[in-house]
């Protein structure tokens, strides 16, 4: 890719979607540990820990390079975003709660998503390693296109509501436009091995997006939580933001590879969640369950 794309455009765009993300966002959305910690630590929990966990267990099953196994846990620990917000919407999840969820996860990603890379470049050891890791100042880096925009959207919600009301919806339509356009470039660089990639990833991509939902609705429903909770933290944990992790791996690692998997995921994950969403929403005592958890509200 070029580098103005790598080191200008993409950081802009992804600050535009980070930005949106803090104009739907107040501090209230960080009290839900408080005042609903059950689900809250739990939906952390499975994002955090046992997503990676489950990941890095795809990428030994599948025998990935180093380069796109390293950008599978990339991508794993990457937070959800707005399209999970819009598919919990969608399928009568608590939204409430993925905003809380987003929120938090978008602060915690700073620490989580650089120990996780770096875990990840120790294990696999790609052929450039050395240049690869998140160091202290790629770290800031990735602290800056994260949290700054989304800081920066929550201080211009509390202080023009209305103006963040009205944008709210052509944010979100600019959010989908950017990912389809850095999914488009990344393929674009690769395009003499795109091929090949789908091969060696779509599978593991799919079984990864699935996983990620599945685990996401059916652990806390089977921990007691309310339908519409659980579908919110099926989203929350099942769609990533793409558009960070293909970030992190152009313009903070500098690595078009390392970009694959969040791009091929990026693809899948619409159609996935979709079918995902229809499926659990016409699960048995969804009315009742959906009732309980607007009264819990």
């Amino acid at each position: 890719m070029s580098s103005a794309l790598v080191t200008v455009a993409l950081p802009l765009a992804l600050a535009v979607v980070m930005f949106g993300l803090g104009l739907s966002l107040t501090t209230q959305d960080f009290a839900e540990v408080g005042r609903r910690p059950k689900v809250v630590l739990l939906a952390l929990g499975l994002q955090l820990l046992v997503l990676p966990v489950l990941c890095f267990g795809l990428v030994l099953a599948f025998d990935l390079p180093p380069l796109l196994a390293v950008g599978m846990l990339l991508l794993a620990a990457s937070p959800g975003g707005t399209t999970a917000n819009l598919f919990s919407h969608l399928f009568r999840g608590d939204v409430a709660l993925n905003i809380s969820l987003t929120a938090i996860n978008s602060v915690v990603a700073v620490v989580t998503l650089p120990l996780v890379t770096n875990l990840a470049i120790g294990w696999f050891d790609p052929a450039d390693a050395g240049s690869l890791g998140l160091q202290f100042g790629k770290t800031l880096q990735v602290f800056a296109i994260v949290l700054v925009p989304v800081l920066l959207g929550m201080l211009v919600r509390n202080r023009a509501p209305g103006f963040a009301d009205r944008m709210d919806k052509p944010v979100r339509i600019m959010s989908a436009v950017v990912l389809a356009l850095v999914i488009v470039g990344t393929i674009v660089a690769e395009q003499d091995r795109v091929g090949e990639y789908l091969r060696q990833v779509g599978l593991p991509a799919v079984l990864f997006c699935l996983l990620s939902l599945g685990v996401g609705f059916a652990v806390p429903r089977l921990l007691g939580v309310a339908r519409g909770q659980a579908i919110a933290c099926a989203f929350e944990i099942g769609v990533h933001n793409s558009t960070l992790a293909i970030t992190v791996a152009l313009s903070v690692l500098g690595n078009v590879e390392l970009a694959v998997p969040a791009a091929v995921y990026g693809v899948l994950m619409f159609p996935l969640a979709a079918a995902f969403g229809w499926l659990i929403s016409r699960g048995a005592g969804a009315p009742a369950d959906q009732a309980a958890s607007a009264r819990s509200r």
